[in-house]
């Protein structure tokens, strides 16, 4: 018997398990992009959460988020501890934020905004425990020392200059 003799049908029959591997490829790759825009509108609802969780925080405690640092570092030390970590709550909502939403500056300004008046104490807090800052992501640590040099926020006074 020769190998000349194939039917009609089986050189077709070789197309089609061709297309039916490049369909299921393609089926495969749609897959990988769901699951990554899946991956995305999680993170994204994420850091949306943690800013307006953040948001909340700030409401229900505004001397908090606009601190009269001098009158808290004289207060106690529970109110001291409270503020550190009010202050650790927006590094990191910011922190997904910015990872979230990469390129949407709108979310930089407003994390910009929200930093300013706690730079006195991240000044202090970074010449005194560099430890703190450094819990914190390499983006999140170089942000902070960058708001701090643009407002000439520095060691030893660490005083936010009216503008």
């Amino acid at each position: 018997m020769s190998q000349s003799s194939i039917f009609w049908w089986q050189k077709y029959g070789t197309l089609a398990q061709m297309a039916q591997a490049t369909v299921a490829l393609l089926g495969f790759v749609a897959i990988l992009f769901q699951i990554n825009e899946i991956r995305f509108n999680n993170r994204a609802a994420s850091a949306r959460q943690a800013f307006l969780g953040y948001t909340d925080l700030a409401f229900k405690n505004p001397k908090f988020a606009q601190p009269d640092y001098d009158r808290i570092k004289a207060g106690s030390r529970d109110e001291q501890v409270q503020y550190e970590s009010f202050v650790t709550y927006p590094l990191y909502a910011c922190e997904e934020a910015i990872s979230a939403f990469a390129g949407k500056r709108e979310w930089q300004a407003s994390c910009d905004y929200d930093l300013k008046p706690h730079l006195p104490f991240l000044c202090e807090k970074n010449s005194t425990e560099p430890a703190y800052l450094a819990t914190y992501g390499t983006d999140t640590q170089q942000w902070v020392k960058a708001s701090l040099k643009t407002a000439s926020v520095a060691p030893p006074d660490c005083k936010l200059r009216k503008t």
